[in-house]
C-alpha cells in the first residue's frame, strides 16, 4: 500500500494549501473512532439511575461506573505520548480501539455493580488513548498551514458527542434494555478498527530511537492526575470540604508538585515536558482549553437538569432541547477552522468567548416561564461561540510548538481539559446544592450556576488576545509543510 507523497499540496491562489483527499480520508477514519468515547460517556451518565435499579446498588456505588472510567482515562492520557514514540501511532490507535471494544462487550454482560465498574475501567484505558493519538496524528499530517481547518473538522465529534449522548441514551433506555448503552459501541468500534487497518500506513520501525519511559514521572504524574480527577468528581456531591475530596486534592497537588520538580531537573526526556509552558502562546492555548472543558461540560450537566427540574420535561425531551448547542457548534467549528488558517485565533477566540458568555447570561435570569424562543437562540449562540473558540485554540497549540513536541503538547491539552471538565461539573453541582444547604436544586440555584460558564467565557475573552495572530503566508507555510517531519503517519492516497 503506497503512502501519500511527502510533498504537501500547493496553496490555492491567494490562500492556504488545500485539504487533499488523503488528509480528509485520514481525518474521517479517526473521527469515527473519536465519536465512540464522547457518545459513550454521556449515554452512560444518562443511565446511572437505571443501572442502580438493575443491579440493586446505591447511587454512591453505581457512580463508580463513571468515576472508574474517568480515573482510567486519567491514568492513560499521560502515557500516550511516550507510547506513541515507543510503539507507533497506528499500533496504539488499534490497541486503544480494541480495549474500548472489549470493555464495551464485557460491560454488556456484567453481572453486578463491581464487575461493571471493573469493565468500565478497562474501557477507559482504551478511551484515554483515542483522542491524544487522533490529535497527534492529524496535527502531524496537516502541518501548520492546514491545522486550523483540520481542527475545525475533528472538533465536531468532541462537541457533538456529549450533546447527542443524552438524546441517544434517552431513546435506548425508553425502548431497549440497559445493555444497549454498551452494545451500541460495538459496530462503531469494529468499523473504526477495520478502517484504520485499511487506511493507516504501517508504523515505521522504531528501534532504540524512542526515549526510555520516565518511570518516576509516571509514578508522580499519572496518580496525581487521577487523584485530582477523583477529588473533583466527588466534590459535586460531597462539597470541597469532604474528607475524600480534601485528601484527593492534597495528594494530587503534592504529586503534581513532585512531578514539576522532577521534570524541570531531569536530564532525560520527561513524560510531559513542562518547558513547553515557557511559550506564552502555548500557555494561553492550554489555559483556554481548560476553561472550555469546564464551561462546556458544566453546560452539558446543567442544561438537561434545568429543562427537567425547572420546566418539567422528560429525559428525552430535555436531551432534544439541548441539541441547538450542538447545532451551533457544528456550524461554528468548520467555519472557525477555515478562518483560523487565514486570520489566526486572536480575533476569533475573543469573539466566540463573548458569544458563550452572552448566551449563558440569558439562563442566569430564566425561570419556568421563560420562553423557549429566547433559550434556543441563546444555546445556538453558546454553541457557535464554543466552535469559534475550540478549533482556533487547538490549532494555536500546534502552531506554537515544534513538530517533535506535538505528542507532549497533546498530552498537556487533554490533562488540563479533563481537569477543567471535572472542575466545571463539580462547581456547578455544588452551586446547585447551595453549597450543601439543600439537596434539591432550586430555580434560583440554577440561575447562580449559569454564572460559571459566563465567568469562564469572560476569562477566555481576555486570554484570547494572547494567542497567535495571523499565520504565516501561504507560501511560507507550504514550504514548512514540505520540510517538516509529521508527528504521526501520513494520510494514505485514496488510490493506494
Amino acid at each position: 500500500m503506497a503512502g501519500a507523497s511527502t510533498v504537501g499540496p500547493k496553496p490555492a491562489e491567494g490562500g492556504p494549501p488545500r485539504l487533499d483527499s488523503g488528509l480528509l480520508i485520514l481525518v474521517g477514519v479517526m473521527v469515527v473512532g473519536a465519536m465512540l468515547s464522547y457518545l459513550d460517556a454521556t449515554i452512560v451518565n444518562v443511565g446511572i439511575s437505571t443501572l442502580a435499579g438493575e443491579f440493586d446498588a446505591s447511587l454512591g456505588t453505581i457512580e463508580g461506573v463513571t468515576t472508574g472510567y474517568l480515573l482510567s482515562v486519567a491514568l492513560a492520557i499521560p502515557l500516550t505520548g511516550w507510547a506513541m514514540a515507543r510503539f507507533g501511532a497506528r499500533r496504539l490507535w488499534l490497541l486503544g480501539l480494541s480495549l474500548f471494544l472489549a470493555g464495551s462487550l464485557l460491560c454488556a454482560v456484567a453481572w453486578n455493580a463491581p464487575s461493571l465498574i471493573a469493565f468500565r475501567i478497562l474501557q477507559g484505558l482504551g478511551g484515554g488513548t483515542i483522542d491524544p493519538v487522533m490529535m497527534t496524528v492529524v496535527a502531524g499530517a496537516a502541518g501548520p498551514a492546514r491545522i486550523g481547518r483540520v481542527m475545525g473538522l475533528i472538533s465536531i465529534p468532541i462537541t457533538l458527542g456529549p450533546v447527542l449522548g443524552p438524546i441517544v441514551g434517552g431513546l435506548l433506555l425508553e425502548n431497549l434494555s440497559w445493555q444497549w448503552m454498551f452494545l451500541l459501541n460495538v459496530p462503531f468500534a469494529v468499523a473504526a478498527i477495520v478502517l484504520a487497518v485499511l487506511v493507516l500506513p504501517a508504523d515505521p520501525p522504531r528501534g532504540d530511537a524512542a526515549a526510555p519511559l520516565d518511570t518516576l514521572g509516571v509514578l508522580l504524574l499519572c496518580p496525581g492526575f487521577a487523584a485530582i480527577v477523583f477529588a473533583l468528581s466527588r466534590a459535586g456531591s460531597d462539597g470541597f470540604r469532604g474528607a475524600p475530596v480534601l485528601v484527593g486534592l492534597l495528594l494530587g497537588a503534592t504529586l503534581f508538585a513532585g512531578y514539576v520538580a522532577h521534570a524541570l531537573r531531569t536530564a532525560a526526556t520527561p513524560l510531559l515536558d513542562l518547558r513547553l509552558f515557557v511559550n506564552r502562546g502555548f500557555t494561553a492555548s492550554v489555559t483556554i482549553m481548560l476553561l472550555v472543558g469546564g464551561g462546556l461540560f458544566a453546560l452539558l450537566f446543567l442544561l438537561p437538569l434545568y429543562y427537567q427540574q425547572v420546566h418539567g420535561h422528560a429525559v428525552l425531551t430535555s436531551g432534544l432541547l439541548v441539541a441547538p448547542l450542538g447545532v451551533g457548534a457544528m456550524i461554528g467549528m468548520p467555519l472557525a477552522g477555515n478562518l483560523a488558517d487565514r486570520i489566526g485565533a486572536r480575533l476569533l477566540v475573543p469573539t466566540g468567548a463573548l458569544l458563550v458568555a452572552l448566551g449563558a447570561l440569558a439562563f442566569t435570569r430564566s425561570d419556568a416561564g421563560t420562553s423557549q424562543a429566547l433559550l434556543t437562540p441563546a444555546q445556538l449562540a453558546v454553541g457557535l461561540g464554543l466552535g469559534l473558540v475550540g478549533a482556533p485554540t487547538m490549532s494555536s497549540v500546534y502552531r506554537t510548538v515544534p513538530v517533535d513536541a506535538v505528542a507532549g503538547a497533546t498530552g498537556a491539552v487533554f490533562i488540563l481539559n479533563q481537569i477543567g471538565a471535572s472542575l466545571g461539573v463539580a462547581v456547578v453541582a455544588l452551586i446547585l446544592q447551595g453549597g450543601g444547604a439543600h439537596a434539591t436544586p432550586t430555580v434560583g440555584s440554577f440561575g447562580n450556576a449559569f454564572w460559571w460558564p459566563v465567568a469562564a467565557g469572560l476569562v477566555v475573552f481576555a486570554a484570547g488576545f494572547l494567542l497567535p495572530g495571523r499565520p504565516a503566508t501561504a507560501g511560507t507555510a507550504a514550504a514548512a509543510d514540505t520540510t517538516a517531519t509529521p508527528a504521526g503517519p501520513e494520510p494514505v492516497s485514496p488510490t493506494a
